[in-house]
């Protein structure tokens, strides 16, 4: 939503956009204080501090819409955050869940970008394969894993690591440590 009140700002001065994101702003400066919190923590900060602006925020956008034409721009925006209001401000009850997407925009970025290179599967079952190995690479990365260490240390240890216990070898399962057996 941000985006659509942004792009608005980039084509030329409009006050009721800059408002639109400076209320956004306030929103992530609420997040910050609720990051690294447990879940029902964020939950309680979102509620007290978020609620209330998303609340005033919803009757803006009412609002302003009425005083607006209908192919605007600016009307766009707003029918898009309206239409979207729910999944919006669903994060305000569930302190699991984040403010954004961003983080999941920013792990599918290289995919998007590299798109032509990834021809290479040369079938479904290439491609099924490929995207196994980006998840197990971007669940490493979100475990703070460097990957490349991740598969190497997996590769060392799965030929001799039971299959029953193939799960300590998942990434917020593994001890990257040295290992008897492991190669040098």
């Amino acid at each position: 939503m941000r985006r659509k009140f942004y792009d608005i700002t980039q084509t030329g001065p409009s006050p009721l956009a800059d408002e639109a994101i400076t209320t956004i702003q306030s929103l992530y400066v609420i997040e910050k204080q609720a990051r690294g919190q447990p879940p029902d923590e964020r939950q309680h900060i979102r509620g007290i501090h978020a609620k209330p602006i998303l609340e005033r925020f919803h009757i803006w956008l009412q609002t302003t819409l009425r005083t607006l034409s209908k192919g605007s721009p600016l009307s766009k925006a707003i029918h898009y955050a309206l239409k979207q209001w729910e999944a919006l401000v669903a994060y305000v009850d569930n302190g699991y869940a984040e403010i954004d997407n961003n983080s999941a925009e920013r792990s599918l970025r290289p995919i998007a970008l590299g798109r032509k290179n990834y021809l290479f599967a040369g079938s479904a079952a290439g491609g099924e394969r490929a995207a196994v190995l980006y998840s197990i690479l971007g669940t490493a990365k979100l475990n703070d894993i460097n990957p490349n260490v991740y598969l190497t240390t997996v590769l060392k240890r799965i030929c001799n690591h039971p299959i029953n216990r193939v799960d300590e070898l998942l990434p917020w399962n593994i001890d990257l440590t040295t290992q008897p057996g492991d190669a040098i």
